[in-house]
């Protein structure tokens, strides 16, 4: 028997307020169509959102501004522990716990179901999560979580003030490569993804494409300054071909980065036993991915997989997210509450593909074994966090020093 979970941590569901998030949720289609039932939708909004940034006052300001440094500093150091009895989730509520290429025209806006949840249907089989609008909204949160986790900062590499042409691999909603392309207003930027639920409405500079990663490339060699993914590592089956693919097509002295997490469950505090259901149900997801071919750990092998393709400059940073309100930090406090009510609302998502295709679960047993899971994530004595990698490597060309390690 586990501790009972404290009164003060509870469920919460929340949605980023970023601007560029709205945009991208106006473009948003109903996921109702002839393939499969329609996703009833339900807002998970703060109903009292704190105030932005620009509602503070200058002491308020510095008072943030050096809690967002702290934030980034135990984020890759050990994250403080909130001992307190007040630990409560200020302005929010909640009512439950809860080889060819394509453009974005209509006749790829088809769609599989499978278990009640929408798939993309190109390259049919290749990812095996859903794409619906609960899980773009998932998506876009996650995006909030990482940029606040890492100071602000939407990559590490030393690209420049001038990048010319940036691509993002499984662009997802799209979202950091509009913001890159606000940052970047001068870059070209290609995002790209199995699925296209990207806004129509972007910087004049950013351009989407339905396409597959690791399919044959369709843009020249030598081609692009920066490439960028995040959260891919679910998908990717073939890692060395893509480092292969896109150290050809970066132009010498380009940068590649990495920024993927890695979905083990750890604790300083030795707080999470092995056989945690958190901890039972990412061995589950683990085992159910590599039955269809995805090595679910690879982000532990990505910097070495770099070198091997030939990068040099090979840096990997380790940000520590953590899973729900125990940091003392407010910033990593935020991101905390970020990261579980994702994941609590992945959970169905994120397991229905590896335990149905890849374990042959049924949707009744994977529903019957998430309540377990649901509830486990709530139990404030388990102070868990995951680890997200930021790795970056460089193209050697002429010019092209190597730092000393």
């Amino acid at each position: 028997m586990y501790p009972p979970p404290s009164p003060h941590d509870s469920a919460i569901s929340v949605a980023t307020t970023d601007p560029s998030k709205q945009a991208s949720s106006s473009s948003k289609q109903t996921s109702s169509t002839q393939n499969g039932p329609p996703t009833k939708q339900k807002s998970t909004s703060p109903r009292n959102p704190p105030p932005t940034y620009a509602d503070l006052t200058p002491a308020e300001q510095a008072a943030a501004d050096l809690e967002a440094t702290a934030a980034v500093q135990q984020a890759q150091d050990e994250i403080e522990i909130d001992f307190s009895d007040s630990v409560t989730d200020p302005g929010y509520e909640t009512d439950t716990i809860g080889s060819a290429s394509s453009s974005l025209a209509s006749s790829v806006r088809n769609y599989m179901f499978e278990n009640g949840r929408r798939y993309h249907r190109f390259r049919e089989g290749a990812y095996n999560f859903p794409n619906d609008e609960t899980e773009q909204d998932r998506e876009d949160m996650k995006h909030a979580m990482v940029v606040n986790l890492c100071g602000g900062q939407l990559h590490f590499a030393p690209i420049g003030e001038n990048p010319q042409n940036i691509l993002d691999m499984g662009t997802g909603t799209g979202i950091w490569a509009i913001e890159m392309g606000d940052l970047y207003p001068g870059a070209s930027i290609l995002g790209i993804d199995l699925s296209p639920i990207q806004p129509e409405w972007v910087p004049p500079s950013v351009k989407f494409m339905v396409d597959d990663v690791e399919s044959p490339w369709l843009r020249p060699l030598n081609h692009f300054d920066y490439i960028h993914a995040r959260h891919t590592v679910m998908a990717i089956k073939n890692w060395p071909q893509l480092m292969g693919r896109v150290y050809d097509h970066l132009k010498p002295g380009g940068w590649f980065e990495l920024q993927e997490i890695h979905h083990r469950p750890q604790c300083h505090d030795g707080s999470m036993p092995p056989d945690h259901p958190v901890a039972q149900y990412w061995d589950l997801v683990t085992s159910g991915l590599a039955a269809l071919g995805v090595d679910f750990n690879a982000a532990l092998s990505l910097a070495d997989m770099m070198r091997n393709a030939g990068f040099i400059n090979v840096e990997t940073r380790i940000f520590h997210v953590p899973i729900g309100i125990w940091p003392k930090n407010k910033v990593l406090k935020m991101v905390g509450l970020y990261w579980r009510t994702i994941l609590i609302d992945g959970l169905s998502p994120i397991a229905l593909g590896p335990y149905t295709r890849g374990l042959r679960w049924t949707k009744e047993q994977v529903d019957v074994w998430l309540v377990h899971v649901r509830q486990a994530y709530m139990e404030g004595w388990v102070h868990a966090h995951m680890p997200l990698f930021v790795i970056c490597g460089q193209k050697p060309g002429l010019g092209v020093a190597t730092c000393p390690s």
